[in-house]
């Protein structure tokens, strides 16, 4: 028996269904649901996301950590 090889639908981006222009390092929520229970950044073909998007957030949730909003490794 063969497995069934079906092609799974993309993924859209949450920030460019929201119309989102830039991400805020401060939305600490919204940046939690990009990061694992270990603390990693979720990828884009995880996570879903365009690369601009993915960018800006790599970019908040790096300065979220480093301001202590956000932990970089688990708890």
């Amino acid at each position: 028996m063969r497995k069934e090889r079906g092609r799974r639908r993309r993924k859209v981006c949450n920030f460019c269904v929201d119309k989102v222009e830039s991400i805020d390092y401060k939305a600490t929520n919204k940046l939690a649901r990009f990061i694992t229970e270990r603390g990693k950044i979720l990828p884009r073909r995880i996570s879903g996301n365009c690369a601009k998007h993915q960018r800006q957030l790599t970019v908040a949730i790096k300065r979220a950590r480093n301001i202590a909003l956000l932990p970089y490794t688990a708890e």
